[in-house]
């Protein structure tokens, strides 16, 4: 049998496809319809073909024609097909029609479900690789409600009967997943990519709902994606929920700012706030265009070589209680993440940063990975004007206020770093509070851990109070502070 090369699958054998497909169709309860439009019916053939489908399809089409489509499934208010809304009226309409024709008390025992895609693959210029949203709603037992779990996807192979192939072995292991794995959607997830290599397709968002699911957070499950490299990002709006990166940055001038937020300190916000102020008086920036990303890296999540999942809750909620838009990202040096969101915008970008940060960007020793070295990163973060906007560093042993204009790079990077900074790529920001330069979020958690007292005039209010209230980064209620 296969061998998947999925983390802890390495050594384990694998059921095939068709065996997957078989399985599926040789449960006697299992039963329900195949809604795929934009790619062919790439899924249900992989059931037609394992056997003994006759008891497990109900139907299976594909819309194709857009008339027809908005004639079964209503017209989006959008005009557009491939989105998340039009994949659930497609669930809704499929499930309701089962319902409606199926005798439940003729078929008691029914598990009744409505799979569907919806999706666009690569054009024939092959500019556009293609996207597309996969769902299934179903049940595991007859007389409880319906669970639903809906992924975005984005295609990376280069011909379409590649990506169709793809989407239907990817749509026989959501089915099967959904049925056989539901108790661990952990696994489910890394399932998907049974016989599927992670460079043919990208899977940035998941949701789970329903009974069965209703202890998983879907954030967590987003951070999965990321941990287990199946998209190199995930981002959460102000509400705290998963949101489409598409969605938010799709033709916005974007401002990121990358940070641990362990916690999210006076610091950060002030920071915020001056270098949106600058950003929104750049050439062609309009405030109502313009997106506000807060960036975690990967990297800032681990704990002992692996993710804390906890304190990854902690600082998502925090940065979203105060209105801000979060992405978790796996990229390490900043240019991927221009990179990445120059897949969503040509619009104007920039970064805001501390002196480290910059200084940081500057040693050639997160680029020996690159045939161009420093000035290939340097190529392609500053490309399209992006500007750094810069907070300064109080020196804690002189005091000395530290800038644009006296910070030190390497010796070999000084004249690289003046073309940047004389060219206008680096923009000191003024107007700060010279009164928190003192405030570190790592000299807060530790206060926070020990019980010290005075930390919380360090944070934004609500953040102080969300960490006393819900006991985040080792806050304890009967700590030293309630001693003195």
């Amino acid at each position: 049998m296969p061998i998947t090369i999925m983390g802890d699958r390495e050594f384990e054998n694998v059921p095939s496809i068709k065996s997957k497909a078989l399985r599926i169709n040789l449960n006697e309860n299992i039963y329900g319809t195949f809604a795929e439009i934009g790619a062919g019916q790439e899924t249900v053939r992989n059931f037609f073909r394992a056997g003994g489908a006759s008891g497990t399809i109900a139907k299976a089409m594909s819309a194709y024609d857009k008339d027809f489509s908005d004639a079964i499934y209503g017209v989006e208010d959008d005009k557009r097909y491939v989105t998340e809304a039009r994949l659930k009226k497609m669930l809704s309409y499929e499930i309701d029609l089962i319902e409606d024709r199926i005798s439940r008390e003729k078929h008691p025992n029914k598990l009744f479900f409505s799979y569907a895609n919806t999706v666009a693959t690569i054009d024939f210029a092959k500019k556009y690789k293609g996207h597309g949203w996969i769902g299934i709603r179903y049940q595991v037992d007859p007389n409880e409600a319906y669970n639903e779990i809906s992924l975005h996807i984005r295609f990376h192979e280069n011909d379409a009967r590649l990506q169709q192939n793809t989407l239907g072995i990817l749509g026989v292991n959501l089915i099967y997943g959904a049925y056989y794995k539901y108790d661990n959607p952990k696994k489910l997830l890394r399932y998907l990519y049974d016989h599927i290599d992670k460079d043919q397709i990208e899977i940035d968002t998941i949701n789970f709902s329903g009974p069965r699911f209703e202890k998983v957070d879907n954030r967590l499950m987003s951070l999965q994606l990321v941990k287990n490299g199946m998209t190199d990002a995930v981002m959460f709006a102000p509400d705290g929920n998963n949101i489409l990166p598409a969605r938010i940055l799709y033709k916005k001038n974007i401002l990121a700012l990358r940070g641990s937020f362990r916690p999210v300190t006076n610091v950060n916000m002030d920071m915020y706030k001056r270098s949106l102020e600058l950003f929104i008086q750049e050439n062609k920036v309009e405030e109502e265009n313009t997106e506000v990303i807060f960036e975690i890296t990967l990297s800032n999540l681990r704990a002992e070589g692996e993710i804390d999942e906890r304190d990854f809750m902690d600082r998502a909620e925090l940065l979203c209680s105060l209105g801000q838009t979060v992405m978790i990202s796996n990229f390490q040096e900043y240019y991927k993440v221009v990179e990445y969101f120059s897949r969503y915008t040509k619009e104007r970008m920039g970064l805001a940063m501390g002196v480290n940060n910059l200084i940081d960007i500057f040693d050639e020793k997160y680029y020996r990975h690159l045939s161009g070295g420093i000035l290939e990163a340097f190529g392609k973060l500053f490309f399209k004007d992006l500007k750094v906007y810069l907070y300064p560093l109080k020196d804690q042993e002189t005091g000395e206020i530290i800038t644009s204009e006296n910070l030190k790079v390497h010796p070999r990077m000084k004249e690289l770093y003046k073309f940047f900074k004389y060219n206008g790529k680096v923009v000191d920001i003024e107007g700060y509070n010279p009164d928190i330069l003192d405030v570190f979020s790592r000299e807060i958690l530790q206060m926070i851990s020990e019980g010290k007292t005075g930390w919380e005039n360090m944070l934004p209010e609500r953040t102080a109070s969300m960490i006393k209230d819900q006991k985040l980064f080792g806050y304890k209620e009967h700590s030293l502070q309630d001693k003195t």
